[in-house]
């Protein structure tokens, strides 16, 4: 219970605004993206930091984390270790095709006024029905979910499917197939439905040693789709966010979304 108090928290507090205009920022980034042979290793780092790629913050807590193998299954990560300023863990490439690795983090919370009291509620779907008592006022239900991804893989690159939960990055081009100087189109879903409209924040790694942010920022279409074109190689952060206020009987949603995908020379 304790374990998963902390992490609604830990989720509501990062879900408390907009990533691209937060100073933390979280990322999940492999030691390689694009890798050949019978089978291979990968490690990866998960921060919090001030600059993408740069542990100088907090520890991703990884309770969310889901790995899926091209063939639809879900392996399991290896040497896990949960540092001060970084999670570290390795993943065993044991069969050909692209593997996406996400940490996926959901919760329900409630504010409302009882008494002339403003109170505050958090836990599941179904605890929700009868978890805000009959007399409460100025009722506000949220659902939020944050999903920090990126993609591997290993021999020729495979098709991804989503999940149709959350907010969630559909390639066109497929993110193990991106070069420096060349355009990249993407759809921006939320629900299995385009998310039209919306912000792409898009960031180099590498921050520490220059002094421009080198950030790149695009707007989605009616369908969801957004293009970018690399201006060099690199690793780079995408990031989106949607908030959708509540209306009538529905629930606000609060959703945010990370990548991080690798563009070679």
């Amino acid at each position: 219970m304790k374990k998963t108090v902390f992490a609604l928290t830990t989720l509501a507090a990062l879900l408390a605004a907009p990533m691209a205009a937060q100073a933390h920022r979280a990322w999940l980034a492999p030691t390689s993206t694009v890798l050949s042979g019978a089978d291979a290793w990968v490690g990866f780092d998960a921060g919090m930091s001030n600059g993408v790629f740069i542990p100088d913050h907090a520890a991703m807590r990884l309770d969310g984390l889901v790995i899926t193998a091209p063939d639809g299954t879900t392996a399991q990560p290896e040497n896990m270790m949960r540092g001060r300023y970084r999670a570290t863990f390795d993943l065993h490439l044991t069969q050909p095709g692209t593997w996406r690795v996400a940490n996926v983090m959901s919760g329900y919370s409630a504010t409302y006024k009882q008494g002339g009291e403003e109170k505050r509620w958090r836990g599941t779907e179904t605890e929700m029905a009868t978890a805000i008592p009959a007399d409460a006022t100025d009722v506000v239900r949220m659902r939020s979910m944050n999903r920090v991804e990126t993609f591997v893989t290993l021999g020729e690159p495979t098709a991804i499917t989503p999940t149709g939960q959350g907010l969630e990055l559909i390639p066109v081009t497929h993110p193990n197939d991106l070069a420096a100087g060349e355009a990249a189109t993407f759809k921006l879903m939320q629900d299995g439905k385009p998310a039209a409209n919306q912000t792409i924040t898009v960031a180099r790694g590498g921050t520490r040693y220059r002094d421009n942010p080198e950030e790149i920022t695009v707007t989605t279409g009616v369908d969801g789709g957004f293009s970018v074109t690399w201006p060099e190689a690199g690793m780079y952060w995408i990031n989106a966010s949607v908030r959708m206020p509540a209306a009538g009987d529905q629930i606000a949603m609060n959703a945010q979304y990370n990548g991080v995908v690798e563009v070679l020379p």
